[in-house]
Parts: C-alpha cells; structure tokens; sequence
C-alpha cells in the first residue's frame, strides 16, 4: 500500500484516522442493504396478489430502507472524512471498487419506492420532491460509476479472474431506465415528459450493452476458470439483475410511452416490452436455477454468512417486478403467479439476510478489521479484499 504512504505522513490525517473507528472497514456493499430493503417494499406493493396486511407491511419496509439509506450515507460520510487511506484503499481494490454502483441504486430504490408506497406514508407532494432529489443524484452517480469503475479496472486494477460484481456499477443506469417512468406522470407535459423517456431508453441501452460485454467473461469463468470462493457463490445472483431490471424498464417505459409519442413509436415501446422481457426473464429463470445449484454446493461446502448474502434480494426484487410487469402486458396468470414465487423468495432471502446482519453488527463482527489471512494476500490483487470483508464465516478450501 506504497501509494497511500503521503497521506500517512499528513499532520493530523493519525487523529482523524483514530475517529470513529466503528466505520473504518464500512465498505461500499453496506448500501446493498438499503437495495436490498427497498425492493421487497416496491415489489411488495405492486405484487399482483391480495393479501391482507402486505400494503401496510410494504409501507413499514419503506421507512425501514429510508431510515437505513440515511444511516448509511452518514456513515459513508464519516468513513470518507475520518478513513480516507481506506477509502482510497476500496476504490483502488477490483473486489470492492464495483460496488459503488450500489450507492446509485440505493438512492434509486428507495426514491422510486417513495412514488411507489411511499407517498401513503409521507404523501404525495413529499414522495415527488423526495424521489426527484434521489433519482436525480443516483442518476449522476451511476452514470460516473459506469465509466469510472471500468476505467479504474483497465487503468489501475490487477485483476486475475472475472467476477460477478464487475455488474454492478454498469447496471446502475438500468435502475435509473426503470425508476425513471416513474416521475414522468409529474413533470410538465410535452418536451420535458418526452426528454426523461428518452434519456431513460438511452441508459436502458448503456446498460444492457455494457451487459452484454461483461456477463459472457463472467459465465467463461465460471465454464473455464477457477471456481467461485465460497463467500462470494452468492454474487453469482448479481446476474440476475440486469436481466430483471431490464425487463422491468421495458415494461415501465411501455406504460408511459403511448400517451407521450406519436404512432407508432408509443405502441412499439409495448410490443418490445413483450418480445423483449419474455425471452430475458426465461433466461433469467435459467440462471436462477443454476445459482441456486452452485448455492446450495457451496453451502454443503461450508460457505457461511457473508455480507454477500444480500446479493439474494435486490436481483430476485428486480425479476419479481419484471414478471409483475409482463403479467399486466400479457395479461397471463404464468407471470402473475411466477411474480408472487419469486416474491416469497425474495422475502426469505431478505429474513435470512437482514437477521445475520442484525446479529453481525451487534457482536461487532461485521465492522471488525480483515482477517490476517487476508491481509496477507498482495494488495491491488482481485482476490485483496472479499466484499463481505469479516463477516465470512470460514469453510473448508476447495
């Protein structure tokens, strides 16, 4: 960690860093919790089901991500003010780097679920002005994080093998493409309504391009490589959100497209939500069942909790709404009742999740220092600092 050397020897950065030591090892991938929350609220309000109590339930998970993006960003904060040599650490770490994506997304997540269920908690005029600040600054940053993160991976990153994180800053503005619909309804009509539909559409592409170059290295490994280490079989899910969020855009878009565009561009945008999202999200069923294969073989393995366990909500939340979406396109009870399988799952994941992290953060192990074992891998290497850090429980080698 030559390169951090200078900012050790400024006077006064030894007492800043002896602050706050609670937040020293708070990564980025802490804001995949508030993704994580948000979605089972979105998701959960829109389920095609009635089920007595899920409205006012979705309603109390909102507040709960709300209450957490806040708590984290705060954290972050005194993390970059009082740690910056680790900070610069985790940007400069390919394990950690990609998981500043996470930072747009939460911001989107929990500003489109104020539009979504929200706004019967804060109420509508305040659920507008929340998620245009939101979707606005998790917008910019993921837009920044979709070409810094691959610049930083080409520039300065020594990576050995491809992993599944690498999705997570070019997926960023899919989210936006799929939150963006949204506030479309609440801008003035004409070229403001018609300018967001197309920016949206443009991130759409931004992302599934960027998608479609990462996602085959990812499966390449996966054939050809090494194998996956246990406390990251998890991420093996992250795949499943580009693919779920970009049928959840297609569908979102094809909402609001007819009433803005003339003929026949408004009812092209619902056509290419069914040629488009039906044939993704199968796909998407395939590699769910395959990930849950390789889970399952990790967890006979000996993998344990890691941080990476919240990897199982977001990306399941994003198929939840694009088989939501599709069921209201087609009109099939197949999507409706797939969106309420994949709603159970996500809830479970989210329970699994949310207890070890509870129970992490109170024994202190999850804000603990890396392990010696991992201090002892060379820095600036793929493998320097797992995204779970020490939370990773330990499990036999393969």
């Amino acid at each position: 960690m030559a390169t951090l050397a200078p900012f050790r020897s400024i006077p006064g950065a030894a007492t800043s860093a002896a602050r706050w030591p609670q937040v020293r090892h708070l990564g980025p991938n802490w804001y995949a919790s508030v993704m994580g929350t948000a979605i089972v609220a979105t998701a959960g309000a829109t389920l095609p089901l009635d089920v007595p109590g899920l409205h006012t339930a979705s309603m109390a998970v909102w507040a709960l991500a709300l209450t957490m993006l806040l708590t984290v960003l705060t954290a972050r904060t005194l993390h970059w003010a009082h740690h910056r040599d680790q900070a610069r650490a985790h940007l400069l770490d390919p394990a950690m780097a990609p998981f500043y994506g996470c930072l747009s997304m939460a911001l989107l997540a929990v500003g489109g679920g104020a539009l979504v269920i929200g706004k019967d908690v804060i109420g509508l005029p305040a659920a507008i002005a929340l998620d245009t600040v939101l979707f606005t600054a998790g917008t910019a940053v993921g837009l920044v994080a979709a070409v810094a993160v691959p610049y930083l991976m080409v520039a300065r990153h020594r990576i050995d093998e491809a992993s599944p994180v690498w999705l997570l800053p070019v997926v960023a503005p899919m989210v936006s493409a799929a939150l963006g619909p949204l506030l479309i309804p609440h801008l003035p009509a004409g070229q403001a309504q018609q300018t967001l539909l197309y920016l949206c559409y443009a991130m759409f592409g931004i992302s599934l391009l960027a998608t479609l170059v990462m996602l085959p290295l990812v499966f390449g490994r996966l054939v050809t490589g090494s194998a996956l280490p246990l406390a990251l079989t998890p991420t093996l899910f992250l795949v499943l959100g580009p693919l779920g969020q970009s049928t959840t855009a297609a569908n979102k878009l094809a909402d609001v497209a007819p009433g803005l565009l003339p003929a026949p561009y408004g009812q092209g945008f619902s056509a290419f939500a069914v040629l488009y999202g039906v044939p993704v999200l199968g796909f998407a069923m395939m590699w769910l069942a395959l990930s849950l294969a390789l889970v399952w073989r990790a967890r006979r393995r000996g993998m344990g909790f890691a941080m990476t366990f919240w990897a199982f909500t977001f990306p399941v939340g994003t198929c939840v709404t694009g088989a939501e979406g599709l069921a209201h396109h087609t009109g099939l009870g197949l999507f409706r009742w797939l969106a309420i399988g994949l709603y159970v799952l996500l809830v479970t994941a989210w329970l699994v999740a949310g207890a070890h992290t509870v129970r992490g953060l109170f024994s202190g192990a999850l804000l603990a220092g890396p392990a010696p074992a991992a201090c002892a891998t060379p820095a600036g290497t793929a493998t320097a600092a797992t995204p779970e850090g020490p939370a990773a429980e330990p499990g036999p080698r393969r």
